[in-house]
């Protein structure tokens, strides 16, 4: 039997992903793959898939689909809105981070996100499509990736792998918030005021409507550049905090170009940005100054945590 999802509802933003599309940067095409990598781990992990598998990665308002098959699990994580309605037409509220037995006929409905703006879904055996460039990740932009390079599309199919054998399992898990995003300095950090540099670290920021996968822009005080506010195009990373001439800083997100010419400030620390994008539009954001060595120990703590987390799945 064919075992597939019928997408009622794309939903706004909805991608297959997985961690990314590695050493393609030299010929313009981004590294992209999932927001919240942790959310994304704990996904598979939960639904036994493996660490690479793609999953469904939507924005704020997530699909709506309908199964047809033979009873399997789902499981979504995130801070997430979703109910599933029976073929019974009984409708039952989904728990995150824990696994949930559907059957033929079932509609999943991803409603929103929760004061937050990515969830992940994937179902026990994950879904048929192919890689891309070596990654199943999407970029629409660009127009690569499964699915045409596009998002969930109202009408198509989603074809599934053979289920794997599983058991029920969850975690006990909530989405916690930090006081500070933590930066280290960018290589054009001395073009700014001493002033500017000191607002960076003590006034705050407010995340802009104008955010999506590409990049977070943000307003609050002006950052002033003495020196120059283009510079030749040169390699970005994803984190990288650019200012253009109107001061206002943009942070570079999954879906970065591979090359700009607006200086860098900083970049956001990357055990700090699973936390970076999850903050919605109006969220308050305040910064904080770290050393490239503590950085990466923030970044090995990070990982500590997320295998302590996967550890207490039952």
């Amino acid at each position: 039997m064919n075992e597939y999802f019928e997408v009622i509802r794309g939903g706004i933003n909805s991608t297959f992903q997985d961690e990314g599309r590695k050493n393609f940067s030299h010929i313009g095409l981004p590294f992209s793959g999932v927001m919240d990598k942790r959310n994304f781990v704990i996904a598979n992990t939960i639904i036994n898939n493996q660490k690479e598998d793609p999953v469904l990665e939507f924005a704020y308002q997530g699909p709506s689909l309908k199964y047809f098959g033979n009873k399997r699990f789902i499981v979504i994580t995130g801070d997430v809105n979703f109910k599933i309605t029976k073929n019974n037409k009984k409708e039952i509220l989904g728990n995150c981070y824990k696994t949930i037995e559907i059957d033929n006929g079932d509609i999943i409905d991803i409603i929103s996100t929760n004061k937050s703006v990515y969830g992940y879904f994937t179902v026990n055996g994950g879904f048929k499509i192919n890689r891309v460039w070596g990654s199943y990740s999407t970029t629409v932009r660009a127009g690569v990736g499964p699915n045409k390079g596009n998002k969930l599309l109202n009408g198509q199919n989603i074809k599934l792998n053979k289920s794997n054998v599983i058991q029920s399992r969850s975690l006990n898990f909530v989405n916690s918030k930090i006081e500070f995003i933590r930066v280290i300095k960018g290589t054009n950090f001395q073009f700014f005021s001493d002033q500017s540099k000191r607002d960076f670290f003590s006034k705050v920021f407010v995340v802009t409507k104008l955010t999506d996968r590409m990049g977070m822009r943000l307003e609050g005080v002006k950052l002033k550049n003495l020196k120059k506010t283009n510079i030749k195009s040169e390699g970005l990373v994803k984190g990288t905090i650019q200012v253009p001439a109107d001061g206002n800083p943009i942070i570079l997100l999954s879906d970065h170009g591979t090359i700009g010419g607006y200086p860098k400030f900083g970049v956001v620390i990357s055990a700090d940005y699973d936390k970076l994008i999850q903050l919605p539009p109006g969220s308050k954001i305040k910064f904080k100054e770290i050393l490239l060595k503590d950085a990466e120990n923030l970044y090995k703590i990070y990982n500590m945590e997320t295998n302590n987390i996967l550890n207490k799945i039952k």
